[in-house]
């Protein structure tokens, strides 16, 4: 793989894989769901090539630093987001949109705080 491959392939998986939990905040944006459900749809949905362990443990990464909470339903645990959480996740978006307007010369603005 030649270097700017490998530069791409670097900035691929930092902006994915090592920062899930900007994917999975916003699928449970719409509701509770089971770590398997998330799994299936941060694999789907944004196409990203993770093992199911990679999503649990990015889900007790999250537990563990307080932005999501789980309960029981029935014998599963299901996941959803503390409320603060979303000002977090706005926050990184803003960051994000930063980033494409001024390094890209993007017209992304997606700072407007609506969801």
């Amino acid at each position: 793989m030649s270097t700017g491959k490998k530069a791409l392939a670097r900035l691929m998986t930092k902006l994915t894989k090592e920062n899930l939990w900007i994917y999975v905040v916003r699928l449970l944006m719409d509701r509770p769901m089971y770590g398997y459900e998330i799994a299936r749809e941060v694999k789907t949905r944004f196409n990203i090539d993770i093992t199911n362990v990679g999503v649990y443990v990015v889900l007790y990464k999250m537990e563990k630093d307080g932005l999501v909470e789980t309960f029981m339903s029935g014998d599963s645990k299901m996941y959803r987001l503390r409320p603060e959480t979303v000002e977090l996740w706005l926050k990184a978006r803003d960051f994000i949109s930063t980033i494409l307007k001024d390094v890209f010369s993007c017209g992304v603005d997606c700072g407007s705080r609506q969801t």
